[in-house]
């Protein structure tokens, strides 16, 4: 894998290894969200967004699929002698369970501000958590430090192939689930990843693929191809609380590598993410979908063509709660066309 890309039987090796102990999440569908894409003159195939629901997932997104895969690559030793991470939330979250699941030790750096929730959750699958700097790199170089004194292995947030590979997995279940898709949009939370999903090509699925939208008040991944640098020093606002930690985010060889150059100029405001919320929250009130933000959210953002299928993956708690009623208020509704008998 000199080239940095991970080939297609490695996420299939990945599957075999998470297979039982992950939880296999439900395909939601939207009607609503597909109205709102067709009042824009895009048209969905079958009528609906489909959206993977990892937000179910163990610890509460896709990045446990990473983490488990990554822990059961390493040897007994290195298990014995504890793991070392660091994330503002979500990846560590995946570590801290795959090395309670292992009974092995976990130390998660994070960030001093991160979410509190997810400070707890960590803890709660008893690792060991360290609050260290204000932003990613000043966490990061503790981390280093942190590492070398205890002799812990690292398991890198996204730059790995066993964490690709892991993430990927849930590009294979909606292959299976949808077995026509052409098309899968991966909604994420922070610059710095690889788009979750292998892209086979096969006449018996079609064409495949994956693409990422990511903030413009993120513009790490978007900006590299013309800086010629894989990082960029950003100043995010954003209401996805994690991306306001960081000052420079690495993207890493491996994701970087995965991103056709296509893919890596797409931007999403992260500022409608408050509209999303409301949407949402509209719809679970009303009881006529789950998903019904999304027409106005990550895939109002990225180029679709009519008659694609395309599916959402939603993962991830990347809000503090306590922030709900300030977004719901902010937001103004989103204007859902009425359904056609």
């Amino acid at each position: 894998m000199s080239d940095h890309i991970v080939p297609l039987e490695r996420f299939h090796e990945a599957r075999r290894v998470l297979d039982g102990r992950i939880d296999r999440t439900p395909i939601l569908a939207s009607s609503t969200a597909a109205r709102v894409l067709a009042a824009r003159g895009i048209r969905v195939a079958d009528g609906r967004i489909y959206a993977k629901a990892e937000h179910l997932q163990k610890a509460g997104a896709f990045k446990i699929r990473g983490a488990l895969n990554k822990m059961a690559a390493l040897s007994a030793a290195e298990r014995a002698a504890g793991v070392v991470t660091l994330s503002a939330g979500n990846h560590a979250q995946g570590v801290a369970l795959a090395a309670h699941r292992s009974r092995g030790h976990a130390v998660v750096m994070m960030p001093a501000g991160a979410v509190r929730s997810k400070v707890d959750a960590c803890r709660g699958y008893g690792a060991e958590v360290i609050l260290f700097g204000d932003e990613i790199g000043q966490t990061w170089a503790r981390m280093e430090e942190v590492q070398a004194e205890r002799g812990l292995t690292f398991v890198p947030p996204f730059d790995d192939p066993l964490i690709i590979a892991g993430q990927g997995t849930i590009g294979l279940e909606i292959l299976d689930d949808l077995a026509r898709s052409r098309r899968s949009w991966w909604r994420e939370s922070a610059a710095g990843r690889s788009a979750p999903g292998p892209r086979p090509r096969s006449r018996r699925r079609g064409k495949g693929c994956g693409s990422t939208a990511w903030s413009r008040s993120c513009p790490t991944r978007c900006r590299s191809p013309w800086s010629g640098t894989r990082s960029w020093p950003i100043k995010p606002v954003s209401v996805a609380d994690g991306l306001g930690l960081a000052v420079r985010r690495r993207v890493g060889r491996w994701p970087w590598a995965a991103l056709p150059r296509r893919d890596r100029s797409h931007r999403r405001r992260h500022d409608s993410r408050g509209h999303e919320v409301r949407s949402g929250a509209d719809e679970a009130a009303r009881g006529t979908g789950r998903g019904g933000g999304v027409g106005g959210g990550a895939v109002g953002h990225v180029p679709i063509h009519d008659g694609e299928r395309v599916c959402v993956v939603f993962s991830g708690g990347n809000v503090e709660l306590g922030r709900l009623g300030e977004l719901l208020a902010g937001a103004a509704p989103l204007e859902i066309p009425p359904a056609v008998e």
